[in-house]
Protein backbone atom coordinates (compact mmCIF):
# COMPACT_ATOMS: atom_id res chain seq x y z
CA UNK A 1 0.00 0.00 0.00
CA UNK A 2 1.23 3.39 -0.61
CA UNK A 3 1.83 6.06 1.92
CA UNK A 4 -1.21 8.03 2.21
CA UNK A 5 1.24 10.75 3.24
CA UNK A 6 2.64 10.15 -0.59
CA UNK A 7 -0.85 12.70 -0.68
CA UNK A 8 -0.17 15.64 1.47
CA UNK A 9 3.26 16.11 0.13
CA UNK A 10 1.40 16.38 -3.82
CA UNK A 11 -1.23 18.72 -2.48
CA UNK A 12 1.27 21.27 -0.99
CA UNK A 13 3.60 20.58 -4.15
CA UNK A 14 0.95 21.53 -6.15
CA UNK A 15 -0.51 24.56 -4.86
CA UNK A 16 3.24 25.91 -4.53
CA UNK A 17 4.30 28.93 -4.58
CA UNK A 18 0.92 29.71 -3.27
CA UNK A 19 -0.43 28.86 0.22
CA UNK A 20 -2.70 25.77 0.59
CA UNK A 21 -5.73 26.31 2.04
CA UNK A 22 -6.65 23.84 4.29
CA UNK A 23 -10.41 24.09 5.80
CA UNK A 24 -11.42 23.03 9.46
CA UNK A 25 -15.18 21.28 10.12
CA UNK A 26 -16.07 19.49 12.75
CA UNK A 27 -17.23 16.12 10.98
CA UNK A 28 -21.07 15.26 11.87
CA UNK A 29 -21.92 18.60 11.45
CA UNK A 30 -24.06 20.31 9.91
CA UNK A 31 -25.35 16.61 9.76
CA UNK A 32 -23.72 13.01 9.55
CA UNK A 33 -25.29 12.92 5.96
CA UNK A 34 -23.86 16.08 4.80
CA UNK A 35 -19.89 15.64 5.92
CA UNK A 36 -18.73 13.86 2.62
CA UNK A 37 -20.85 15.99 0.32
CA UNK A 38 -19.33 19.09 2.47
CA UNK A 39 -16.02 17.62 1.91
CA UNK A 40 -16.31 17.58 -1.95
CA UNK A 41 -17.58 20.64 -2.25
CA UNK A 42 -14.88 22.29 -0.43
CA UNK A 43 -12.71 20.21 -3.07
CA UNK A 44 -14.58 21.71 -5.54
CA UNK A 45 -14.45 25.24 -4.31
CA UNK A 46 -9.98 24.64 -4.39
CA UNK A 47 -9.16 23.72 -0.83
CA UNK A 48 -5.58 21.74 -1.09
CA UNK A 49 -6.25 19.59 2.46
CA UNK A 50 -9.08 19.04 4.52
CA UNK A 51 -9.23 18.83 8.54
CA UNK A 52 -11.82 16.89 9.89
CA UNK A 53 -12.86 17.67 13.54
CA UNK A 54 -13.46 14.49 15.49
CA UNK A 55 -16.02 15.81 18.08
CA UNK A 56 -14.98 15.16 21.79
CA UNK A 57 -16.98 16.17 25.18
CA UNK A 58 -13.98 18.66 26.82
CA UNK A 59 -12.09 20.26 23.67
CA UNK A 60 -9.68 22.21 25.91
CA UNK A 61 -8.22 23.90 22.78
CA UNK A 62 -11.36 25.05 21.08
CA UNK A 63 -13.60 28.02 20.92
CA UNK A 64 -17.17 28.53 20.93
CA UNK A 65 -17.69 28.41 17.68
CA UNK A 66 -16.01 24.68 17.39
CA UNK A 67 -17.56 23.67 20.54
CA UNK A 68 -20.93 24.40 19.47
CA UNK A 69 -20.21 22.11 16.10
CA UNK A 70 -18.45 19.29 18.48
CA UNK A 71 -21.58 19.33 20.92
CA UNK A 72 -24.07 19.10 17.82
CA UNK A 73 -22.38 16.36 16.35
CA UNK A 74 -22.15 14.40 19.47
CA UNK A 75 -25.67 15.03 19.90
CA UNK A 76 -25.91 13.00 16.40
CA UNK A 77 -24.25 9.66 18.12
CA UNK A 78 -21.21 10.82 16.24
CA UNK A 79 -18.07 9.16 17.79
CA UNK A 80 -14.50 8.27 16.22
CA UNK A 81 -16.09 5.14 14.60
CA UNK A 82 -18.59 7.68 12.88
CA UNK A 83 -15.87 9.78 12.10
CA UNK A 84 -13.87 6.94 10.28
CA UNK A 85 -16.89 5.81 8.12
CA UNK A 86 -16.88 9.17 6.93
CA UNK A 87 -13.65 9.41 5.76
CA UNK A 88 -13.99 6.04 3.58
CA UNK A 89 -17.20 7.41 1.89
CA UNK A 90 -15.68 10.64 0.87
CA UNK A 91 -12.50 8.42 -0.23
CA UNK A 92 -15.07 6.64 -2.78
CA UNK A 93 -15.05 9.08 -4.93
CA UNK A 94 -11.92 11.26 -4.28
CA UNK A 95 -9.04 9.48 -3.76
CA UNK A 96 -6.06 12.47 -4.11
CA UNK A 97 -7.43 15.36 -1.55
CA UNK A 98 -5.51 15.02 1.85
CA UNK A 99 -7.51 14.17 4.99
CA UNK A 100 -5.55 15.05 8.22
CA UNK A 101 -8.18 14.15 11.58
CA UNK A 102 -7.82 16.66 14.49
CA UNK A 103 -9.14 15.99 17.96
CA UNK A 104 -8.02 14.56 21.34
CA UNK A 105 -6.73 11.47 22.72
CA UNK A 106 -9.64 10.54 24.76
CA UNK A 107 -10.99 8.59 21.39
CA UNK A 108 -7.97 6.93 20.49
CA UNK A 109 -7.55 5.69 23.95
CA UNK A 110 -10.79 4.07 23.87
CA UNK A 111 -10.63 2.43 20.24
CA UNK A 112 -6.87 1.24 21.19
CA UNK A 113 -3.90 2.99 19.23
CA UNK A 114 -3.07 0.31 17.10
CA UNK A 115 -7.13 -0.10 16.29
CA UNK A 116 -6.66 3.03 14.99
CA UNK A 117 -3.77 3.45 13.36
CA UNK A 118 -5.16 -0.01 11.51
CA UNK A 119 -8.86 1.60 10.94
CA UNK A 120 -7.60 4.99 10.07
CA UNK A 121 -5.25 4.01 7.27
CA UNK A 122 -7.83 1.55 6.15
CA UNK A 123 -10.04 4.45 5.92
CA UNK A 124 -8.14 6.89 4.09
CA UNK A 125 -6.69 9.01 6.44
CA UNK A 126 -3.39 10.96 5.87
CA UNK A 127 -2.78 12.77 9.18
CA UNK A 128 -3.75 12.67 12.80
CA UNK A 129 -3.02 15.87 14.50
CA UNK A 130 -4.32 15.53 18.69
CA UNK A 131 -4.27 18.08 20.53
CA UNK A 132 -3.16 16.72 23.92
CA UNK A 133 -0.53 14.36 22.40
CA UNK A 134 3.10 16.36 23.16
CA UNK A 135 5.84 15.31 21.07
CA UNK A 136 7.23 13.24 24.37
CA UNK A 137 4.23 10.99 24.69
CA UNK A 138 4.23 10.13 20.49
CA UNK A 139 6.87 7.93 20.10
CA UNK A 140 5.16 4.74 19.66
CA UNK A 141 2.01 5.92 18.35
CA UNK A 142 3.93 8.12 15.94
CA UNK A 143 5.49 4.70 14.55
CA UNK A 144 2.45 2.89 14.58
CA UNK A 145 0.55 6.00 12.55
CA UNK A 146 3.84 5.89 10.31
CA UNK A 147 3.32 2.00 9.68
CA UNK A 148 -0.38 2.97 8.20
CA UNK A 149 0.72 5.38 5.73
CA UNK A 150 -0.49 8.46 8.25
CA UNK A 151 1.63 11.73 9.46
CA UNK A 152 2.04 12.65 13.12
CA UNK A 153 1.07 16.08 12.60
CA UNK A 154 1.61 18.74 15.30
CA UNK A 155 0.89 22.11 16.27
CA UNK A 156 3.85 24.34 17.40
CA UNK A 157 2.64 28.00 19.65
CA UNK A 158 3.99 31.38 20.31
CA UNK A 159 5.19 29.88 23.22
CA UNK A 160 6.83 26.90 21.70
CA UNK A 161 10.60 26.49 23.39
CA UNK A 162 13.67 25.97 20.55
CA UNK A 163 14.09 22.11 22.52
CA UNK A 164 9.84 21.67 22.09
CA UNK A 165 10.64 23.04 17.91
CA UNK A 166 13.61 20.85 17.51
CA UNK A 167 11.42 17.47 18.93
CA UNK A 168 8.89 18.57 16.89
CA UNK A 169 10.91 18.65 14.20
CA UNK A 170 12.31 14.66 14.70
CA UNK A 171 8.95 13.37 14.14
CA UNK A 172 6.64 15.48 12.33
CA UNK A 173 5.63 14.34 9.15
CA UNK A 174 2.90 15.88 6.68
CA UNK A 175 3.04 19.28 7.81
CA UNK A 176 3.55 21.64 11.27
CA UNK A 177 0.45 23.59 12.21
CA UNK A 178 1.62 26.84 14.10
CA UNK A 179 -0.89 28.24 15.96
CA UNK A 180 -1.04 32.26 15.63
CA UNK A 181 -2.38 33.16 18.73
CA UNK A 182 -2.43 32.59 22.38
CA UNK A 183 -5.39 30.86 23.74
CA UNK A 184 -8.51 29.07 22.04
CA UNK A 185 -9.27 28.69 18.22
CA UNK A 186 -11.42 31.80 16.84
CA UNK A 187 -9.92 34.59 18.68
CA UNK A 188 -7.85 37.64 18.33
CA UNK A 189 -6.08 39.42 15.69
CA UNK A 190 -3.69 38.69 14.10
CA UNK A 191 -0.11 39.97 13.84
CA UNK A 192 1.40 39.13 10.46
CA UNK A 193 4.47 40.95 11.01
CA UNK A 194 4.73 38.65 13.85
CA UNK A 195 3.93 35.39 12.70
CA UNK A 196 6.47 35.80 9.89
CA UNK A 197 9.28 35.94 11.99
CA UNK A 198 8.11 33.29 14.21
CA UNK A 199 7.97 31.29 10.74
CA UNK A 200 11.48 32.45 10.58
CA UNK A 201 12.51 30.63 13.63
CA UNK A 202 10.49 27.57 12.95
CA UNK A 203 11.93 26.66 9.67
CA UNK A 204 15.35 26.82 11.19
CA UNK A 205 14.68 23.44 12.52
CA UNK A 206 11.70 22.24 10.21
CA UNK A 207 11.57 21.26 7.09
CA UNK A 208 8.27 20.72 6.42
CA UNK A 209 5.71 22.98 5.17
CA UNK A 210 4.24 24.95 8.00
CA UNK A 211 0.69 25.84 8.39
CA UNK A 212 -0.81 28.60 10.05
CA UNK A 213 -4.25 28.79 11.81
CA UNK A 214 -6.55 30.08 14.78
CA UNK A 215 -7.59 33.42 13.93
CA UNK A 216 -8.01 33.80 10.30
CA UNK A 217 -11.56 35.59 10.08
CA UNK A 218 -11.64 36.76 6.13
CA UNK A 219 -10.03 36.20 2.64
CA UNK A 220 -7.66 39.48 3.46
CA UNK A 221 -6.27 38.13 6.57
CA UNK A 222 -5.86 34.62 4.78
CA UNK A 223 -4.37 36.35 1.79
CA UNK A 224 -1.78 38.43 4.13
CA UNK A 225 -1.03 35.30 6.24
CA UNK A 226 -0.48 33.10 2.72
CA UNK A 227 2.65 35.58 1.96
CA UNK A 228 4.47 34.34 4.74
CA UNK A 229 3.05 31.15 5.50
CA UNK A 230 3.40 27.57 3.34
CA UNK A 231 -1.03 27.03 4.41
CA UNK A 232 -3.59 29.00 5.90
CA UNK A 233 -6.49 27.29 8.41
CA UNK A 234 -9.73 28.22 8.57
CA UNK A 235 -11.95 26.57 10.83
CA UNK A 236 -14.29 28.72 13.42
CA UNK A 237 -15.12 31.63 10.54
CA UNK A 238 -15.76 28.82 8.22
CA UNK A 239 -18.38 27.02 10.46
CA UNK A 240 -20.20 30.26 11.56
CA UNK A 241 -20.88 30.94 8.17
CA UNK A 242 -22.57 27.58 7.91
CA UNK A 243 -24.55 28.24 11.32
CA UNK A 244 -25.82 31.17 9.95
CA UNK A 245 -26.79 29.41 6.31
CA UNK A 246 -28.60 26.80 8.67
CA UNK A 247 -30.44 29.51 10.70
CA UNK A 248 -31.77 31.29 7.58
CA UNK A 249 -32.73 28.02 5.66
CA UNK A 250 -34.06 26.98 8.90
CA UNK A 251 -36.57 30.06 9.28
CA UNK A 252 -37.06 30.06 5.42
CA UNK A 253 -38.27 26.34 4.91
CA UNK A 254 -35.38 25.50 1.98
CA UNK A 255 -35.80 22.85 -0.10
CA UNK A 256 -33.85 19.26 0.37
CA UNK A 257 -32.01 17.76 -2.57
CA UNK A 258 -30.57 14.90 -2.54
CA UNK A 259 -31.18 13.24 0.10
CA UNK A 260 -30.15 16.10 2.15
CA UNK A 261 -31.79 18.55 4.32
CA UNK A 262 -32.44 22.23 3.48
CA UNK A 263 -30.48 23.07 5.84
CA UNK A 264 -27.84 21.15 5.11
CA UNK A 265 -27.72 22.24 1.26
CA UNK A 266 -27.73 25.87 2.02
CA UNK A 267 -25.02 24.58 4.39
CA UNK A 268 -22.53 23.76 2.24
CA UNK A 269 -23.15 25.88 -0.54
CA UNK A 270 -22.27 29.05 2.26
CA UNK A 271 -19.38 26.97 2.93
CA UNK A 272 -18.19 26.36 -0.65
CA UNK A 273 -19.20 29.81 -1.57
CA UNK A 274 -17.09 31.56 0.87
CA UNK A 275 -13.95 28.69 0.47
CA UNK A 276 -14.00 29.67 -3.18
CA UNK A 277 -13.36 33.72 -2.00
CA UNK A 278 -10.60 32.60 -0.01
CA UNK A 279 -9.02 30.57 -2.45
CA UNK A 280 -9.44 33.26 -5.03
CA UNK A 281 -7.60 35.63 -2.77
CA UNK A 282 -4.63 33.04 -2.14
CA UNK A 283 -3.97 33.25 -5.77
Amino acid sequence: MNSNTDRLAAAFAKAAPRAALIPYVTAGDPSMEATAPLMHAMVEAGVDVIELGVPFSDPMADGPVIQRAGLRAINRGVGLTQVLGMVAQFRRDNTSTPVVLMGYANPIERMGQAEFARAAGQAGVDGVLVVDYPPEEMGEFAVMLESAGIAPIFLLAPTSTEERIKKVAKIARGYVYYVSLKGVTGAGNIDVDAVAQRLSEIRQHVSLPVGVGFGIRDADSAKRLGQVADAVVIGSKLIETMEAAVAAADQGGASAENGLSGADVAAIKAAKDWLSGVRQALG
